[in-house]
């Protein structure tokens, strides 16, 4: 295969810049929704922020740059399909397979060795087989909860209490202490705060 041409690179960039359309569930501020590249481009950067943190605790190496890759592209298939609500009920299976559809679409119209590189990423994370895939993930559960909290945003609309909110992130979380400690902290001043739903 031959090098990418400009008019491939264009459509690639173009389409990734749609990212910026798609919105979340959770607050930016307490007067707008936040966008989903505005999380990855937050995800990377706690990623980075906790990269030490991360080492320290495994006592290995962590891939920082495959981190880096995985926080920014790991939503990009919700340009297709939208972000659904983690407090939604909906066919995880059928969520999964439309998901992968739209990966194996837009990931392979890549050009060159992009298209097996943002594949084989995306099917890292979704699939957690890495350390680093496995840290991205809990970052990823922790940063709504995070927004929730620093917009004041809480779960009301959700609505979900303190312990709905342990079911959801402690299995994620969990796979670093650091990651625990700062969803611990989440929760304590959320409670402090009364933005819990079971809270009035």
């Amino acid at each position: 295969m031959g090098e990418p041409g400009p008019r491939e690179l264009f459509d690639a960039i173009a389409h990734t810049a749609r990212l910026r359309e798609v919105e979340r569930h959770n607050n930016a501020t307490p007067d707008r929704r936040e966008s989903v590249a505005e999380h990855s481009w937050h995800l990377a950067l706690v990623c980075w922020l906790l990269h030490g943190e991360f080492e320290r605790e495994s006592g290995r190496s962590l891939d920082l740059a495959r981190m880096m890759k995985m926080c920014l592209m790991h939503d990009l298939v919700e340009i297709d399909t939208g972000d659904p609500s983690a407090w939604s009920p909906g066919d995880r299976e059928e969520k999964a397979r439309r998901e992968e559809a739209v990966a194996l679409r837009r990931f392979g119209a890549l050009p060159g060795p992009l298209a097996d590189e943002f594949l084989d990423l995306w099917h890292e994370y979704e699939r957690g087989v890495t350390a680093e895939a496995r840290l991205v993930r809990g970052v990823d559960r922790l940063n709504p909860a995070l927004m929730r909290l620093l917009t004041g945003q809480g779960w009301h609309d959700v609505p979900a209490d303190a312990e709905a909110l342990d079911r959801l992130q402690l299995p994620r979380v969990a796979v670093s202490e650091t990651l625990t400690a700062l969803y611990r902290r989440i929760r304590e001043e959320a409670q402090e705060r009364g933005l819990f739903a079971s809270e009035e």
